[in-house]
C-alpha cells in the first residue's frame, strides 16, 4: 500500500453516499472547482479505512435503504474503523435519526435543506 502524499492529504474532498442521481447533481452544482465530491453507495467504494480518512466529511442519505443501510454505514465507520470524520445526514424518519444519533452521527438535515447547507460546510472545512 502506497502512503498518501502531502497533496493527497491536503486535497479538499468529501463523500456523498446516495443513489439519488438528481440530488447528487444538485449538490455537485454547488461544489467549487477546488473541491471533489465522490458519490458512493458503499464504504468499500471509498476504499479502506485509511483512504476514507483522506475525505474531510461524509454526507449520508438516510432515505437510502435499497442501496445501503445508513445505520450499518455509521456503525462500521465509528465502531469497526474507529473513524471520527464528520457525518452529515439528511432525510430519514425520527426512528432512523435517533438510531444514527446513538451511533454518533454528527448533524441532521431535511432532504431539501442539505443543498443549502453544503456550501457552509465546504467553507468550514476548506482549511
Amino acid at each position: 500500500m502506497a502512503a498518501p502524499t502531502i497533496a493527497d492529504r491536503l486535497s479538499r474532498r468529501f463523500l456523498l453516499m446516495t443513489a439519488d442521481a438528481d440530488l447528487a447533481g444538485r449538490l455537485q452544482a454547488d461544489v467549487p472547482a477546488a473541491w471533489q465530491m465522490r458519490v458512493v453507495t458503499s464504504l468499500d467504494e471509498a476504499g479502506d479505512w485509511n483512504d476514507i480518512l483522506l475525505y474531510r466529511f461524509l454526507v449520508l442519505d438516510l432515505d437510502e435503504v435499497d442501496a445501503f443501510d445508513p445505520i450499518d454505514v455509521i456503525r462500521v465507520l465509528r465502531m469497526e474503523y474507529l473513524l471520527q470524520i464528520a457525518v452529515f445526514c439528511f432525510g430519514g424518519d425520527v426512528d432512523v435519526r435517533d438510531e444514527m444519533r446513538m451511533s454518533r452521527a454528527d448533524r441532521f438535515f431535511d432532504r431539501d435543506q442539505i443543498v443549502t447547507v453544503l456550501p457552509q460546510f465546504l467553507a468550514q472545512y476548506s482549511w
